[in-house]
């Protein structure tokens, strides 16, 4: 060790004195200013590039401190040993893992450290350690994390944070602080730009703070955070407000079920609105916050939250969780998983109704040795948003977007939308759309639609649907979609006339499958069948009659038989589950009676049909 601290010029000594009150106090631009005097009086002041890169590290400019501390360490590599540690955070935050384990391990090899120091090195060499593993198990070379600024429309001068957007992207809520002051503004995404935001219109702000919100996928429902509203159930409880022609509506508390007298906040809706994912410190969790689920009942009522379980919840907190538009992927932040320190951004898939698979890290740069906040994917499975007050920031906290890597990506969701209304009337008609996995048969989405007849359904894609519409006193609607290819980017408009059960009534069962040639009932049919024995069973005196057609392709006597044997096996299918069989008849018309030119591929398709008429009622 050659430097002496007792040796530097009086004035320098001086200056830097000063430099480290103000640095105290977080003056970090006086403290720079006379730290810099100080180093043009004593160019070899080490203490000053020690303090200086302190002082850029808080100020999350690490490259900059990554400068000073080498200096440093160049200059007198015995006097500046001691701040290996520091050295080590800085070089992690510019993603610079493998040297921070290196200088991290150097800094343990200290015989003469203290236990808290020990405690501190040993944490940082944890994090360093995940990280070079997770950059070994994801390579990175070919994703560039550049998070774009949403513009001046979007940004202010002022605070904004928790963006959510509908599914289409058209529209974007996000909360925005003015003078400790939170509310709800909102941005429509026109001839690709974003218009000037606007405060939400109607009853949702308030003179209190709202915030942590998130919109539903048809853009009709809010729900947030509502902090020490008078009539709350502790200090913040989540509410929710509905789209009207006047605006929003007034917020209402989601009830004693759902918040406690300690904190729920940060909520997110799943695509069809029958779940609901929040973060909360209420009893009953792993420690901290926890991210809970509760569920919409028939009366409209919310269910007991339930805990997502280990899988997702630790003893640390985790927060702001989103459910993405695949109904399956959400993501959430925390400070109990493994990471880069503090809070980061993970991402969990749901295997069924009550498990998921365990939290993954988003990994770097995504994630930082910083705090992060919150996340959301829109339906294209590629774009993120988020918050941020790093890089181009218009003041304070801004919203950014970026490209996720591909390996952490949920699935891309298309959607279909439409009106269900009554086929005589003309008038809409509130319904229960289902979306069912043709291949699992699990039941995707259960929608209700408004009061008018209108529904948005969301389609992930790499799968084929089963799409049903339901309602007492009505043949049900039957659909299919076929979403398998990822590249596919169609969004389907599907208005529904629901027939009233009634003779000479008909509808196509288009969820009914047989292989080319064979009229044995393919196990993917069971869905749409079953839906057949419950309209039976619901409308006892119900008859009516299956007809079997086929497309030209084959002789006529051929096609006839075919037709007539699929035609009676569904209706054998409906015998084995107790239906009276007087209820029941079926016919064959081969190629006789086609719904679409026979010349076409799609055509043919849409001739292969199985169809249900109503003889009586």
């Amino acid at each position: 060790q050659w430097y002496d601290p007792d040796k530097v010029n009086q004035k320098a000594g001086e200056l830097y004195g000063r430099a480290y009150e103000e640095a105290t106090e977080r003056k970090y631009t006086d403290a720079l200013k006379h730290l810099n005097e100080a180093l043009a009086i004593e160019p070899k002041f080490v203490d000053v590039f020690l303090s200086r890169a302190g002082i850029y590290a808080d100020m999350k400019n690490y490259a900059a401190s990554v400068a000073d501390f080498e200096t440093a360490l160049q200059m007198d590599p015995v006097y500046s040993k001691t701040y290996l540690l520091p050295y080590s955070i800085s070089l992690a935050g510019i993603g610079k893992f493998q040297p921070a384990l290196d200088a991290v391990n150097e800094f343990l090899s200290n015989p003469t450290l203290n236990p808290q120091s020990i405690k501190a090195g040993n944490y940082r060499r944890s994090t360093y350690v995940f990280a070079v593993e997770y950059e070994k198990k994801h390579p990175v070379k070919d994703y560039v994390f550049a998070p774009q600024n949403s513009g001046d429309s979007i940004n202010s001068p002022a605070l904004e944070y928790f963006p959510s957007l509908t599914i289409d992207g058209s529209k974007m809520i996000f909360t925005r602080r003015v003078n400790n002051d939170e509310d709800f503004y909102e941005s429509n995404f026109i001839n690709g730009k974003w218009s000037n935001a606007k405060p939400l219109e109607g009853k949702v702000n308030t003179t209190l703070n709202e915030a942590a919100l998130n919109i539903s996928q048809d853009g009709q429902l809010l729900v947030f955070t509502g902090c020490n509203y008078p009539e709350g159930e502790g200090s913040c409880d989540l509410y929710f407000s509905v789209r009207t022609n006047k605006g929003w509506s007034e917020p209402q508390n989601l009830g004693p079920v759902v918040n406690t007298d300690l904190w729920e906040s940060s909520p997110s809706l799943s695509p069809d609105k029958r779940d609901l994912y929040f973060s909360s410190s209420r009893a009953g969790g792993f420690g901290g916050t926890d991210i809970w689920v509760t569920h919409r009942l028939a009366s409209g009522k919310w269910s007991v939250p339930e805990n997502l379980g280990e899988a997702v919840n630790t003893s640390g907190n985790e927060g702001c969780p989103f459910m993405h538009a695949d109904n399956q992927t959400l993501y959430f932040n925390s400070n109990g998983h493994t990471g880069y320190g503090m809070s980061d951004f993970f991402f969990s898939k749901k295997i069924n109704d009550s498990s998921w698979m365990m939290a993954e890290n988003l990994g770097y740069p995504i994630n930082t040795i910083d705090d992060e906040g919150s996340l959301i994917v829109a339906a294209d499975a590629r774009t993120a948003y988020y918050a941020s007050d790093k890089g181009d920031s218009k003041g304070g906290i801004d919203i950014y977007s970026f490209q996720l890597r591909e390996d952490i990506r949920p699935l891309k969701t298309l959607w279909v939308k439409g009106k269900v209304f009554d086929k005589k009337t003309k008038a809409g008609l509130p319904s229960a759309v289902e979306l069912t996995d043709v291949k699992t048969r699990n039941l995707v989405s259960r929608i209700q639609t408004d009061e008018e007849g209108n529904y948005l359904a969301t389609l992930p894609v790499g799968k084929e649907y089963a799409f049903n519409v339901n309602r007492k006193g009505y043949l049900f609607y039957s659909d299919n979609f076929s979403v398998l290819e990822n590249k596919m980017d169609s969004v389907f408009t599907v208005d529904i006339p629901l027939q009233p059960i009634e003779a000479g009534a008909t509808i196509v069962l288009r969820n009914i499958f047989f292989d080319t040639k064979k009229f044995d009932l393919k196990p993917e049919s069971t869905g749409e069948l079953d839906k057949l024995v419950m309209l039976l069973n619901e409308n006892p005196k119900l008859k009516i009659q299956i007809d079997g057609h086929t497309d030209n392709v084959g002789q006529d006597k051929d096609n006839l038989l075919l037709s007539n044997n699929r035609a009676k096996a569904v209706v054998g299918y409906l015998l084995n589950k107790g239906i009276n069989p007087q209820r029941l008849s079926y016919k064959g018309f081969g190629a006789g009676k086609p719904m679409a030119d026979n010349a076409t591929e799609k055509g043919k398709s849409l001739n292969r049909r199985t169809e249900l008429s109503v003889v009586s009622n």
